[in-house]
């Protein structure tokens, strides 16, 4: 099986080498360079985060976006993908943070409108957010860029394979007869690509190594009725 089927098949893939060692101490220092005392920037003992990670960092585009990346993008989704959605997050090696199994189910969005079929809208630091129909969320796809090696002892992401093929899935109503648990390490400058609705999960840190991951959405469709994405970034992959 190629990688592209495997992706739709299973609903993730990681891949290794697609950024340099140089290319991730770039990326950190321009990180450890900005002003972290604004709403987008969440800080805890648990986690640290900055929402909307591209419009807040814009010089870090060019590193993110390099060769291997692109053409990442333009084989697992198409030259018509944009981002829709960025966020840095920064779990520190004593982080007793966790997250139960979930699928990624709302999308940020410019404003609050009443739409047929969005549903359960909020809105934290002037980001609103909404679930949308099942389609939209089907055209999504995520890229998770590590900057840290990542494994089971520190908060590795932990995956139901092929559960985004069952549209929405309770995480209560999770068969284990049947389904299967999957880790997904991932070497320091590899990536992971994920489905929204992918069952996932992550554990507390325990081998007192920090987790920092860059997670990007993407998306080849536009909202209706007006509505529009939060953070639309065209990257140019034609």
């Amino acid at each position: 099986m190629n990688k592209v089927n495997e992706f739709q098949k299973n609903g993730f893939i990681t891949l290794n080498n697609i950024y340099t060692t140089e290319e991730v101490n770039q990326i950190l220092a321009l990180i450890e360079s900005v002003n972290s005392d604004k709403p987008t920037f969440r800080k805890s003992a648990d986690v640290f985060a900055i929402r909307q990670f591209i419009k807040e960092l814009p010089e870090v585009k060019e590193l993110i976006f390099n060769d291997k990346l692109k053409t990442v993008i333009r084989k697992f989704g198409g030259v018509e993908y944009f981002v829709i959605k960025s966020i840095y997050f920064d779990k520190p090696e004593t982080s007793n943070w966790f997250v139960s199994y979930h699928q990624d189910l709302t999308i940020s969005v410019d404003k609050k409108q009443e739409i047929k079929d969005f549903t359960s809208w909020t809105v934290k630091q002037n980001q609103f957010s909404v679930q949308p129909p099942l389609d939209i969320l089907q055209n999504i796809f995520t890229i998770r860029i590590h900057l840290d090696a990542t494994d089971e002892h520190n908060g590795a992401l932990k995956v139901i394979p092929a559960s985004h093929e069952k549209g929405f899935y309770r995480p209560e109503n999770i068969n284990w007869q049947e389904e299967h648990e999957t880790i997904c390490g991932v070497e320091q400058g590899g990536i992971m690509l994920m489905k929204p609705l992918l069952l996932h999960s992550s554990s507390r840190t325990t081998n007192n190594k920090r987790r920092r991951v860059i997670h990007i959405e993407f998306s080849a469709i536009d909202l209706p009725d007006n509505l529009n994405w939060s953070e639309k970034e065209v990257i140019g992959l034609g």
